[in-house]
Formats: structure tokens, C-alpha cells, sequence
């Protein structure tokens, strides 16, 4: 009897197509999610400019001739309790950068929000005169409701986890796209080409993957500090950096000291912040509460990334002067600077001007891809037809169209829309707020 051979790889029936499978979770993703990306893309790129926004829809916040010297801050502070005598609280005055910014004093939990998820109070105050400008509630202004719906959906706590989750997918669809994309090291040329030749579905379906491929590195890095910012109790446990997230106040220092009839100025209090870093600047301080209560200083020294929101932080007793406690990010451990790190890396202010602008772009790119990509499956089943273009005539075309539109539309979109979009935008909000207090 012959002896029997057993093969020792015995191939499965079906075979796993790895391709086949990565294409259909890039496709129902899109088409399920794609519209959501797109969202908080666009929403995103707007809430990076916020600041100039709210300035170029309320001109009052800028001042046109800045004066020498500012005020001190115990005038400011003393306007603006003069200015809302029932809130009873700390007050955290934000510093401008610019010299025709104003300073923005934040009472956390006011009367007319206090059941509200996050919507503070902003109180806009001329550090020249110490008028106060404008006392406005988060949520209640176009910049910042475009802000909430980028961080939230406009759904509180659960819009926040939901973008948590919504993160995860977006970075699986994006590595979807890149496995898709790579054609291999012999054709890797064949990868950056776009065909103007091939009717416009294929140029669409070049530019798709040219535009996914150059964007899914900032897309992946975006997807992936939003996501630790929308659920950053995650990242803090794994860095055994609790307390560091963005927004956090760090820890709660409380005074020492036996009060007096002699407590400390809010200018007394930011000389003595200021002896450990002389070169810093001041970017927030929060005034204490009772009689435990401290100074609590945030400065911003010159190597630090976080523009807005830095953490090098000063706690000075209000009775005696003294500092309680120092939070130095100089002297963090790597697991607590990465994740200090990661909203300036979301907003991109770690890299500048430039690096803003740049981030900018690329919250447009989940738009341009979902339109791309849904134009091209479309096509592919039969909803929309191929046809021809000429692509340096319809540049050309385009070109002029947009300088004819730049000059004769601009005072149209910031004169006109804008004013009566952000004005229909805030009664929108104000209607929702309606029916959520009414439930």
C-alpha cells in the first residue's frame, strides 16, 4: 500500500480577500460617517480663527486706538463685579495678546446657564478704561456655538463622547484609504498621477486619493488628540498625568495663612507669581473664594507650545503673599508633557501662524473627500453619468469666476450674510435652548 503524503499547508476553502474587506469599510464608513467627518472638519477649521471671527462679527471688541498703559487689574476686576454685583465667584481674567484686544473676564457657572453643560460667562472688558464692552454666555454667539458643535454637536456630555468614538472611526477610515491607496513599490509613480484626460469621474477619483494620501497624516494626528480631547481621562490614566487634560485647573491649593484686615492685591500677587519666571508672560488669573481661597496665575514661558492655554501655574496666598504651590511644565514627566501637548497640537498653534493656517486646510480636506468619493460611487452605480473636461479651460474658467465673484460679492458675504446667518444662528440656539429647559 502506497504511503500517504499529508500536504502541510491545507488552503481554506475561502480565502480572506484583505482588499475586498478594507475597500467596504472605507466605503460604509464614508457613506455612513462621511457626512459627520465633514461636519466636524468644517466646523473645526472655523474654531481655529474663533477670535478673529468674533471680532469681525462684532467690531465693539476691537479697539481702534489703543492707549499707553492698561490699567491695573484690581480696577478691572473691581469694574467687573461693579458691572454684575450678584455673581458671587471667582472671576479668571484672560489677558489679550494683541494691543487692541480686550480682556475677557469668565465667571464659570452662571445664574442663567447653571444647568448647562459648559456655558460660562464672558464679560469683554477695555483694559484701557475698563469699560465693560459686552457680557455674553458661551453657546450665545456664533463663534462659539460653531465651537460647541465642533466639540460636542451641540449635545453636551453625550455629544462628547460620541465624538470620542467618532474619532476612533475617522483614523480607521483614514488607514482604509491608505491601504486602499498603496499601489506598490513598482507602481508607486503611478499613485501621484491625475489624468486630465480620462473624463471627469477619474479625475475626480485621482484627485481623491492624491488629496487623501497628502492629508492622512495631519487627518490621523487630528483624529487622534481629538479623541483623548474628548475623552482625555483615557490618555491622563496612561500617562499618570491626572489633572493635565486641557481645561483642567490643576490642583486645589488652599490658603495657610490666618486672615487679616491686609489681604494681597491682585497686582501685589502677580509681582510675587512672577519672581520664579521674570520672563514669562500673563496669560490668566483667577481670583480666590473665602477665606481659603488663592491667587491662581497662569503664565506662559517662552519654550512653551500652548499659546492659550498654558500650564505653567503660580498659587499665591491672598493672606500673607507667599507662593503655596508651582506647577513648572519644564519639570514634567514625558508622559504628562505628551499630554499637555496635545490641544495645541489639535489647534495647531504649536507650529504658529503658519502651522494654524495649515490645520485650517486640512479640516477642509474630510469635506472634499466625501464629496470625491460619494460623486465617484455614484458613478460607479449608475446614479451619474462620466463626461469630458477640459481641465486648463475650466481652470481658467474658474479662476476668473472667482475673481469677478472675490469683487463683487465680498460686501455681500460679510455685510449682509454673515450678520443675518450669525443673527438666524443665535435664534436657532436660543429656540433649542427653549425646548431642552421646557423638557
Amino acid at each position: 500500500m502506497p504511503e500517504i503524503h499529508y500536504p502541510l499547508i491545507v488552503r481554506p476553502r475561502f480565502i480572506v480577500n484583505a482588499r475586498k474587506w478594507w475597500r467596504l469599510c472605507h466605503v460604509y464608513l464614508a457613506l455612513s460617517l462621511g457626512l459627520v467627518f465633514a461636519l466636524i472638519g468644517l466646523t473645526g477649521s472655523l474654531s481655529i480663527y474663533r477670535e478673529e471671527l468674533d471680532i469681525l462679527f462684532n467690531p465693539k471688541l476691537s479697539i481702534d486706538v489703543p492707549a499707553d498703559k492698561i490699567l491695573s487689574l484690581d480696577k478691572i476686576v473691581a469694574a467687573v463685579r461693579a458691572a454684575n454685583p450678584d455673581r458671587h465667584g471667582p472671576w479668571t481674567l484672560e489677558m489679550p495678546r494683541t494691543a487692541d484686544g480686550m480682556i475677557t473676564a469668565w465667571f464659570e457657572k452662571p445664574k442663567e446657564s447653571v444647568d448647562a453643560f459648559y456655558a460660562p460667562l464672558m464679560v469683554s472688558v477695555n483694559p484701557y478704561s475698563g469699560e465693560v464692552v459686552a457680557s455674553r454666555l458661551w453657546g450665545q454667539t456664533l463663534s462659539t456655538w460653531v465651537l460647541d458643535l465642533h466639540t460636542q454637536l451641540q449635545l453636551d456630555g453625550f455629544g462628547r463622547n460620541a465624538l470620542a468614538v467618532f474619532g476612533g472611526l475617522m483614523m480607521l477610515s483614514v488607514c482604509s484609504g491608505l491601504y486602499l491607496w498603496w499601489p506598490g513599490w513598482r507602481q508607486l509613480s503611478r499613485a501621484f498621477t491625475v489624468r486630465q484626460d480620462a473624463g471627469l469621474m477619474r479625475l475626480l477619483f485621482d484627485l481623491h486619493r492624491l488629496f487623501g494620501f497628502a492629508s492622512s497624516a495631519l487627518l490621523i494626528l487630528l483624529a487622534f488628540t481629538g479623541f483623548h480631547l474628548a475623552y482625555p481621562s483615557l490618555l491622563e490614566r496612561l500617562t499618570a498625568a491626572s489633572g493635565m487634560g486641557h481645561g483642567d485647573a490643576g490642583p486645589n491649593v488652599s490658603s495657610t495663612a490666618i486672615p487679616n484686615d491686609r489681604p494681597v492685591s491682585l497686582s501685589e500677587a502677580l509681582l510675587v507669581a512672577r519672581g520664579p519666571f521674570p520672563s514669562s508672560e500673563v496669560r490668566r488669573i483667577t481670583t480666590p473664594v473665602g477665606e481659603l481661597g488663592t491667587y491662581r496665575i497662569n503664565l506662559r514661558q517662552r519654550d512653551e507650545i500652548n499659546q492659550h492655554h498654558p500650564f505653567t501655574t503660580v498659587w499665591v496666598d491672598r493672606w500673607s503673599g507667599q507662593i503655596r504651590d508651582v506647577q513648572n511644565p519644564s519639570k514634567f514627566s514625558t508622559g504628562q508633557t505628551f499630554t499637555t501637548w496635545l490641544w495645541p497640537l489639535h489647534t495647531g498653534e504649536a507650529f504658529g501662524n503658519g502651522g494654524r493656517l495649515l490645520w485650517f486646510f486640512a479640516g477642509l480636506m474630510p469635506t472634499l473627500l466625501y464629496l470625491s468619493g460619494l460623486i465617484h460611487w455614484l458613478f460607479r452605480h449608475g446614479f451619474v453619468a462620466d463626461r469630458q473636461i477640459d481641465l486648463k479651460r475650466a481652470t481658467e474658467t474658474a479662476i476668473t469666476a472667482c475673481i469677478k465673484a472675490s469683487k463683487y460679492g465680498s460686501k455681500l458675504i460679510f455685510k449682509v450674510l454673515i450678520p443675518a446667518l450669525s443673527k438666524a444662528l443665535q435664534k436657532l440656539y436660543g429656540r433649542i435652548r427653549q425646548v431642552k429647559r421646557l423638557q
